[in-house]
């Protein structure tokens, strides 16, 4: 399985595997890979000994292996069998194939247009399966479709194809993408629990189609890779885990949105962190990255929400206070002085302003 990464800021990009990670990849799809070096001829043996698995480790559906040992195998096999696809599809993809992709995605202004771009050059690779992007006014949505029976490689074909999606779609923004969803066109696995590492988002399984569902204005934001970042990238472009970007350039925009819509979001760091599927602790400190707090766009949302119906309705201050996100009217007669210098109640009295 594929992501693609740049040589640039540490800070800024996933860690690369290590060692000594923790084992969470199932067993399975290096069941899938040891059938795919074995149509192709290629022993598999001496290629799990280099990533140190044990032959008869790969027999046993609990075992689970690090991110380091997937991406090093992976390498192996693809360089072994000439296919980075690893024998999912009826034609090999040679090694270079993605790369090629990711070239030619390169030049598009907007992320849109070159997941776009990267889908319609996927189908000149392979008949096998069919990608398209489609969006709707918030949603965005990757779907793979498949062309013909993908038989035993059917699960890792469709993991690694929407990973490597989305693992260059965050590589070209610079920016974590969070998932919105993701749907499976087959029964839950027996590992399926592995899938929340993989895709962590609400899942489904037994769709009509697979697909990836994200917020759609993450497609207008501009691509920021040039082919210096494409040649560092390259260099190190088969690791297993899509970790989040530590940056979300659309996490204050989304922050604002989720409040907007949910004002009692407000009262809890932790609610609005789970509902935007980040820890708490991510939350503000990417915040604080974007140059905001969460306290400082509570209060900016929670004034203009009070203003607002200050203005346009006669409802009592005490259900203004609790429509903001306040506990009391106290805490809400204290806040509304210190924006304004002035009660709700004087406030609302004064002569508006032509």
């Amino acid at each position: 399985m594929k992501t693609y990464r740049s040589g640039h800021a540490a800070a800024d990009l996933p860690l690369p595997a290590t060692r000594t990670g923790k084992a969470l990849t199932p067993m399975a799809f290096v069941q899938a890979m040891v059938k795919a070096l074995e149509a192709g001829g290629v022993a598999a043996a001496p290629l799990l000994q280099q990533v140190h698995i044990a032959p008869d480790a790969v027999q046993n559906p609990d075992a689970r292996i690090t991110a380091w040992q997937m991406e090093r195998l992976s390498g192996l096999a693809m360089q072994a069998l000439d296919d980075e696809a690893l024998g999912w599809f009826s034609r090999r993809l040679p090694w270079g194939s993605y790369g090629m992709l990711a070239r030619a995605s390169l030049t598009a202004p907007t992320l849109g247009v070159a997941l776009s771009r990267w889908c319609r050059h996927h189908g000149l690779l392979t008949r096998d399966i069919t990608l398209t992007l489609a969006q709707d006014r918030e949603q965005a949505f990757l779907r793979l479709t498949e062309q013909r029976d993908l038989g035993a490689l059917r699960e890792t074909c469709v993991v690694s194809t929407l990973r490597n999606a989305l693992g260059l779609s965050c590589w070209l923004i610079d920016s974590r993408i969070p998932l919105l969803g993701a749907k499976f066109p087959y029964a839950a696995p027996p590992h399926h629990d592995a899938y929340r590492v993989l895709f962590p988002c609400p899942l489904g399984f037994s769709a009509e189609t697979a697909s990836l569902c994200f917020d759609a204005r993450y497609l207008d934001l501009p691509v920021r890779r040039d082919e210096v970042a494409l040649q560092q990238m390259l260099q190190r472009a088969l690791a297993l885990t899509v970790l989040p970007y530590r940056r979300d350039r659309l996490l204050v925009q989304r922050v604002r949105q989720a409040l907007a819509t949910d004002p009692l979001a407000m009262r809890s760091a932790d609610a609005l962190a789970n509902r935007l599927h980040v820890s708490t602790r991510t939350l503000h400190r990417q915040l604080r990255e974007e140059g905001a707090s969460l306290q400082q766009i509570k209060d900016e949302l929670r004034q203009r929400l009070a203003t607002d119906l200050l203005t346009r309705t006669h409802r009592p201050v005490s259900q203004i206070a609790a429509q903001a996100g306040f506990r009391n009217e106290k805490s809400f007669i204290r806040a509304f002085r210190g924006w304004t210098g002035q009660s709700p109640g004087a406030w609302r009295r004064a002569p508006t302003t032509p």
